[in-house]
């Protein structure tokens, strides 16, 4: 899933979710997350309604990573 949508479920900014994993590093592993490169965007942008990349490339996070944030520390 990528990071704005899972913001948007969770009704923070993206930024702010991004930011609160890497602030935590003892509760999230370091493959938690990680960055698309431009070549994953620009295979994924189509199909999410963009023409271009964004100005920051999204991260992504597996379904197993979804359920984590759900989970108190």
């Amino acid at each position: 899933m990528l990071d704005t949508y899972l913001a948007s479920m969770y009704g923070v900014e993206t930024r702010s979710l991004i930011q609160a994993v890497q602030r935590n590093p003892n509760r999230f592993p370091d493959d938690f997350m990680f960055q698309l490169s431009r070549d994953e965007w620009l295979l994924l942008a189509p199909r999410h309604g963009r023409a271009r990349g964004p100005t920051t490339l999204p991260y992504a996070f597996t379904q197993e990573e979804c359920h984590a944030l759900l989970s108190p520390s």
